[in-house]
């Protein structure tokens, strides 16, 4: 008798036509803009909307789930998503990765000490080893680079305080706590800034 074990495969892969279909359709431009750039001179006010141009595919289909089950909670995403089917799910992930990563042109630092000690808390927690050695993100790890600042700090906060978490291998809360708001003022203020 021999014991069959399913193995794991990956999804299947999205149409990044139908995912653009499907944001115009789900009104996500209205916030993350049409190029999935959501900059304060673009549509988005709110600072706390993230870019989603060039994150990871499975990065942007893991966070659309855990909207959509709960596991993580926004007042305007979660009724977004609801009606969301895993194939709409598939197609806006491979949408979003397959934009280019914003190209915002960088402004001068006005807070160069903040550079400076967020690089420094970056290489200290070795932020590299989840999120790519440029910040670019990795499979459903987020990329960080050319991140909007005020996103970043609330991201850090809400991982810090519990409000947000994270399923997987590693957490970010064991990452952030020993992170004072110093420190992740300073290191949201450093991986924003990268290109």
């Amino acid at each position: 008798m021999s014991l069959v074990i399913p193995v794991v495969t990956m999804a299947a892969e999205g149409n990044p036509d139908a995912g653009k279909a499907k944001a115009e359709e789900a009104s996500c431009n209205g916030c993350h803009g049409a190029d999935g750039i959501a900059t304060e001179n673009g549509l988005s006010i709110d600072k706390n909307v993230p870019n989603l141009a060039a994150e990871p595919d499975l990065y942007t289909q893991f966070q659309l789930v855990y909207f959509r089950t709960g596991v993580r909670k926004n007042e305007l995403m979660t009724p977004m998503v609801e009606s969301l089917s895993n194939e709409d799910i598939r197609n806006l992930g491979a949408f979003y990765a397959s934009v280019a990563a914003p190209k915002l042109p960088l402004s001068s630092d006005s807070a160069p000490d903040d550079t400076e000690l967020g690089q420094k808390v970056a290489q200290a927690n070795h932020c590299t080893n989840c999120h790519g050695d440029h910040y670019e993100g990795v499979d459903n790890i987020a990329r960080l680079a050319g991140q909007r600042e005020d996103y970043l700090y609330k991201a850090l906060c809400d991982f810090k305080s519990g409000a947000r978490t994270q399923v997987g291998a590693s957490g970010m809360a064991e990452v952030v706590y020993p992170l004072g708001d110093l420190e992740m003022k300073a290191l949201a203020h450093y991986t924003s800034r990268l290109r």
